[in-house]
């Protein structure tokens, strides 16, 4: 009855999936209850060493892992302050229904944390296609060098117009998580596959879409890259993670699109120095579809473009090798015990039953001994 309850209750956040703070908030809790079965449960058939135990009242983690206890040893108890092997509760054995408990919240916290991530996408996406070339207006201004004030100031304004609309709902995500209490790795995590996100669209468009592969679209790609970079470092690498070394396929692209004297580049500077994580496809296929509409430039030289021919014939055995577009990484990017590892311990001693959970019969052994 008890698991039942407790399968019910964790539903409910599936119901709100279009809402980010809420999903945020049952990130906080199911990570949190995972943390503490971690701590609290040990695996069939394990011999711990006896805890000390201290006196005063069972904390509610303590309770709820009694509730769990066979038959047999649901006279024992244990006491103490903070959850874990810190607050002196021993461990309780897990049986069947506790695994089976830990393995739903698991299940559920996986859930949450994929329709949160995939809410962030379908906010973004619509912005990354509109990011991925620059404004009409603005290409024309840029390639022209107009020289109006009230140009330029109209211009840069619609250069970052879309990026800064990004950027609005990269803070919202990171302040309902950091509200919610989030563990820091889950946000690390879930920034580290936005950007990872970010970096597949807009460098598959880029090589889908002739008309992005100017000179000038490399700079208004640029600078919202830029504004990306920014965003990172005010984050910080707790909460963003690894998440600019994300964005180097598309940092790459761009920075061959930007680069004067492509002519003079052998391969191995284009390889080595330019754009080290490209395959030869990709490169090949961004070098033909190159074009300068601001200086008038050339690509590549014509013997770079039959070295990259020459390798590609050497790879085209290779499948993986005839591809130049990226895949999206859509796996679930952590385990419990890297997220257990990661998280810090809170004092319970002074946690009350939830009213929630206080009036149903199925959870009144929480409430024993308070």
């Amino acid at each position: 009855m008890a698991l039942k309850q407790n399968k019910n209750l964790l539903q409910y956040p599936l119901q709100e999936k279009d809402d980010n703070d809420a999903l945020s908030y049952w990130l906080s809790n199911t990570s949190t209850l995972i943390f503490l079965l971690q701590r609290n449960l040990k695996p069939s058939g394990v011999s711990t060493t006896p805890q000390r135990r201290y006196p005063g009242s069972v904390t509610l983690i303590g309770r709820m892992t009694q509730g769990f206890k066979s038959p047999s040893n649901h006279g024992s108890s244990g006491t103490g302050g903070t959850f874990g092997a810190h607050e002196g509760i021993q461990q309780v054995e897990a049986k069947y229904p506790a695994i089976l408990f830990k393995q739903q919240v698991t299940t559920y916290l996986e859930k949450i944390y994929g329709i949160l991530r995939e809410n962030v996408k379908k906010d973004i996406g619509p912005l990354l296609s509109l990011c991925i070339q620059a404004p009409r207006m603005s290409r024309a201004s840029m390639s022209k060098g107009s020289r109006s004030p009230n140009m330029i100031g109209a211009t840069q304004q619609v250069l970052s117009s879309h990026w800064h609309s990004i950027i609005k709902i990269l803070n919202s995500l990171l302040s309902k998580l950091r509200a919610n209490h989030v563990p820091p790795l889950l946000v690390c995590k879930l920034f580290t596959q936005v950007f990872s996100f970010i970096n597949v669209q807009l460098f598959n468009s880029l090589l889908l879409r002739r008309e992005c592969c100017s000179f000038s679209n490399g700079e208004y790609i640029k600078s919202g890259l830029a504004e990306l970079e920014q965003w990172i470092c005010e984050a910080s690498e707790q909460y963003a993670g690894t998440s600019w070394d994300e964005l180097r396929y598309i940092r790459q692209a761009v920075g061959f699109l930007v680069i004067h004297q492509k002519a003079k580049k052998t391969l191995d500077e284009i390889m080595q120095d330019i754009c080290p994580v490209l395959t030869v496809q990709q490169l090949y296929r961004i070098s033909t579809m190159y074009w300068d509409d601001k200086y008038g430039t050339q690509s590549v030289s014509r013997e770079v473009f039959a070295s990259m021919k020459m390798m590609m014939t050497r790879s085209s055995q290779n499948a993986s090798a005839n591809t130049f577009l990226l895949d999206d990484d859509t796996s679930i990017p952590f385990s419990v015990d890297e997220l257990t590892k990661g998280m810090s311990d809170v004092d319970l001693s002074d946690v009350e039953t939830p009213p929630l959970l206080r009036d149903i019969s199925a959870f009144h052994f929480l409430q024993e001994n308070t």
